[in-house]
């Protein structure tokens, strides 16, 4: 009887810690739950605290994708203006009638400077500098994408570390629970009010409360390594103990449309934007392959001294100046498998275009799915299973008082509420996630390599960079 009392007056302290400690409101109002902040989040004393838009602007300065997105950029733009530039002239000497006999070396020998200068005609400077320009369209597309890929990572790492967060607070809570109902059911067996198996399954629960603890703050610690790395500030140092973070998991949970969610998408996504410029750059190459049998000139210009006897005034003819001029006819090469190649890389573009739109739109599809099943578990636990786990365990502990229900059965209550807690919780990150993606453009993988950056894996990796000799017939 006193075994009974004292489990139960233990009981009722566990509840109302386990209540406080997720903060479920079992009442209902006109079908409306009320719900208050799923953990208390308020830092010990002299604690720091971190908030997502810290998190946020660490990555935005640290994160070494983005200055690789960067470099790409100004790499464009150094080959976009390099496209647009003319050829150096040449400068050259040349020695005429250098002969080896003395006697007419006087009388044959010439020198000579020129300088030769290949106009480049039809515009195709313009033409190569068109197709760099798109470069630097899909360099920025990319560099918009990695950006975005970056903070969504943050985003979904911070949710999940939140969530970690919570576990641990509600886990210490119960093992504080457990281990004070190990020590009384230990003082009841030693004055022989309580049987053995009693304080057997109050040990079983404590060994499993801890094991359970020990889980989540391993799990916590992962998150946080996670975190380290994507947002690279040595304020965040790895093998220290995870910072506290600011904020709830119950806060302000948006009702997102997928009808304007994937018209903006396809408006917005920097992936449209990088295929619509790849599109782009296929037309530019396109005509600067037809403009490549349209030949260049050469212009080469003479200027020197020459010592030929001229027969008609008797005399050297000293200095004089030449003009050449040329071009090469496109006889035979009209450079037909390179049109024929870019004609084939425009219709390969256009059709990226199409399945990237189309990979988008499954991809929201995946998403808005896996949304809509996070937020009805979410509210199902938040409207039904939580206030009827509580309310069951309240039963049971009342019946546990009255002698008419066996400890074992309140301990499986109390168990159930506390893992709709878990579930809970879980739910809540998971939705959290799910609102990330959407709203991010579905882009994720913050420490992949741009697009654009040697060696990047990725929807646009190994594209073709535009080279000013790419068209080159030797002309």
């Amino acid at each position: 009887m006193k075994f009974k009392k004292a489990v139960a007056s233990l009981f009722a302290g566990a509840i109302a810690s386990i209540c406080a400690a997720t903060s479920v409101v079992a009442q209902q109002h006109d079908h409306a739950p009320q719900t208050q902040n799923l953990s208390n989040n308020a830092p010990a004393a002299g604690q720091a605290t971190l908030s997502l838009e810290d998190l946020e602007r660490m990555a935005l300065i640290k994160n070494p994708t983005l200055a690789q997105a960067e470099a790409a950029i100004r790499a464009a733009e150094g080959r976009r203006k390099q496209a647009g530039l003319w050829p150096n002239p040449i400068v050259g000497y040349e020695g005429d009638g250098i002969a080896v006999n003395d006697l007419v070396r006087d009388f044959r020998i010439g020198h000579y400077l020129w300088v030769e200068q290949s106009v480049v005609g039809f515009g195709k400077l313009g033409k190569s500098k068109r197709i760099a320009e798109q470069e630097k369209v899909q360099s920025i597309s990319e560099a918009e994408a990695q950006r975005l890929r970056v903070l969504n990572a943050v985003r979904m790492l911070y949710y999940e570390a939140l969530g970690a967060q919570t576990m641990v607070d509600l886990r210490k809570r119960l093992l504080e629970l457990t281990r004070e109902a190990v020590g009384i059911s230990e003082e009841l067996f030693n004055v022989g009010q309580a049987d053995r198996p009693d304080v057997l399954s109050t040990e079983i629960e404590s060994q499993r409360a801890e094991l359970d603890l020990m889980r989540a703050e391993n799990d916590l610690a992962r998150v946080w390594r996670i975190m380290t790395a994507v947002v690279n500030d040595e304020r965040l140092n790895p093998s220290l103990k995870p910072a506290r973070l600011a904020g709830s998991l119950e806060a302000g949970v948006p009702e997102l449309n997928q009808d304007d969610l994937l018209a903006s998408l396809l408006r917005e996504s920097p992936e449209i934007k990088a295929a619509m410029a790849g599109v782009a750059r296929a037309k530019a190459v396109v005509g600067r392959a037809k403009a490549e049998p349209r030949p260049d000139m050469f212009v080469r210009a003479w200027v020197g001294h020459s010592n030929d006897f001229a027969e008609f005034f008797g005399g050297v003819t000293g200095w004089e100046t030449r003009v050449e001029a040329g071009v090469r006819i496109p006889l035979f090469n009209r450079n037909q498998g390179n049109v024929s190649a870019a004609t084939s890389e425009l219709m390969s573009a256009e059709k990226e275009l199409q399945r990237v739109e189309l990979a988008l739109r499954a991809r929201m599809a995946e998403a808005f799915n896996s949304y809509m099943n996070s937020l009805a578990v979410a509210a199902r636990y938040r409207r039904e299973i939580l206030p009827r786990a509580q309310r069951a365990y309240e039963m049971y502990l009342s019946k546990f008082r009255q002698m008419a229900a066996a400890y074992p059965q309140a301990l499986i209550a109390q168990r159930t509420l506390f893992q709709s807690q878990t579930e809970y919780v879980s739910a809540l990150v998971d939705l959290w996630q799910n609102v990330v993606q959407l709203r991010g453009m579905l882009l994720k993988g913050g420490l992949d390599a741009p697009a654009s950056a040697p060696g990047a894996e990725g929807v646009n990796a190994g594209r073709t960079v535009f080279s000013p000799t790419v068209f080159s017939n030797d002309q």
